[in-house]
């Protein structure tokens, strides 16, 4: 009688956890994202101010650009490259099936242009660089660095979160146009002396179909990207709590919450492009 009693009242404390959570979640969440979108516009009209009136921390914002650089370029060319040997196997493979293995390379460079490298870099930008943002700006938190520089008067979002975010823009874009070049010499190099193919008709097909809207859209997914990547590692990291152990999760929270948005942005990003510019032939 004992056991099903003290088995009975754990079951209900786990239910009104769990009801408790569930409850909670919702509204943590969406102060969570509220937080970031201010602390996002607020960077960003700091960022066209300061540098406007030549107050940018310049040598702060170079100093994370070589910093994010030197962390992220090399996973970003180890990345790109399988993930661009896998779209070459996969469409010549598709395009032997239906008699148009010309079309490979056209399919291919689109697919890493559009899709492959900006997401693979900013990817790699959220593992990489904003959990050594995040755990950088936890540490401070939690030794009371940035309370001690709000109260002398210095703003820690102009101080810290502004050349972050223009670092990462920046290097976003510069790694997504790396990406871009590797994958789509992966995929040249894979389709000619692997598949076989011609290299007139990849490059042919390629410069035909690809445009410089692709590139374009390329490069505003990078920008913003990296700005969600940034933004979301300095709030977690601004906002960290709990000691040693909350800068473990507010690292973990950043990198999961940078992943999801990237793919639920991409996801809008492709289909809005869609929509607005058709194509109307292969």
């Amino acid at each position: 009688m004992a056991t099903s009693a003290a088995s009975r009242t754990g079951s209900g404390a786990s239910t009104t956890w769990a009801r408790g959570y569930l409850h909670r979640h919702p509204g943590a969440a969406l102060e969570t994202v509220g937080r970031q979108v201010i602390m996002g516009g607020q960077a960003l009209r700091y960022l066209v101010v300061d540098a406007a009136a030549g107050r940018f921390p310049f040598r702060e914002f170079v100093r994370q650009a070589m910093f994010m650089v030197k962390t992220a370029y090399l996973p970003t060319i180890a990345v790109a490259l399988p993930i661009s040997a896998t779209l070459s196997i996969q469409f010549g493979l598709l395009a032997g099936q239906v008699g148009a293995t010309s079309l490979a390379g056209a399919a291919g460079g689109l697919a890493v242009i559009r899709q492959s490298a900006p997401l693979v870099t900013a990817m790699l930008l959220a593992a990489a660089v904003g959990s050594a943002i995040c755990s950088d700006l936890g540490a401070r938190t939690i030794r009371e660095e940035i309370d001690a520089m709000e109260v002398m008067g210095v703003s820690a979002l102009r101080r810290l979160v502004v050349p972050r975010l223009a670092a990462g823009i920046l290097v976003a874009m510069a790694l997504t146009g790396l990406s871009c070049f590797i994958g789509f010499l992966a995929g040249y190099l894979f389709n000619v002396y692997v598949q076989h193919g011609t290299p007139g008709s990849y490059l042919a097909t390629f410069s035909s179909f690809a445009t410089t809207g692709d590139l374009v859209l390329a490069m505003v997914k990078a920008a913003v990207f990296g700005t969600i990547v940034t933004v979301v590692a300095c709030e977690k990291g601004l906002h960290t709590a709990g000691g040693p152990g909350g800068v473990a999760n507010s690292v973990n929270a950043a990198v999961v919450a940078s992943m999801i948005l990237l793919m639920v942005v991409n996801v809008g990003f492709t289909e809005l492009y869609t929509i607005l510019f058709p194509r109307t032939t292969l």
